[in-house]
């Protein structure tokens, strides 16, 4: 199972995916971008599980996040 890991010795402590030094950032940018599994496998080496894992740790960092809003200078004064 693909990991992703933080070593302040590799791209400066950013998320990566365990034995690379591709960062999770760098893998939801292929995605965004339109890439697909396949692509990112055959132009990275990474395998659909990698992928899965950096979706996973992305998706754990919102998880149970909760959005407020944010009163304006107009709504605080009324």
């Amino acid at each position: 199972m693909a990991e992703i890991v933080i070593d302040e010795k590799i791209r400066h402590g950013k998320p990566i995916i365990k034995g690379t030094r591709i960062t999770v950032d760098e893998v939801l940018g292929m995605l965004e971008g339109g890439m697909t599994y396949e692509d990112i496998k055959k132009e990275y080496g990474l395998s659909k599980e990698q992928i899965l894992a950096v979706i996973r740790y992305a998706a754990s960092l919102i998880h149970g996040e909760e959005v407020h809003k944010v009163p304006t200078p107009h709504e605080i004064i009324s």
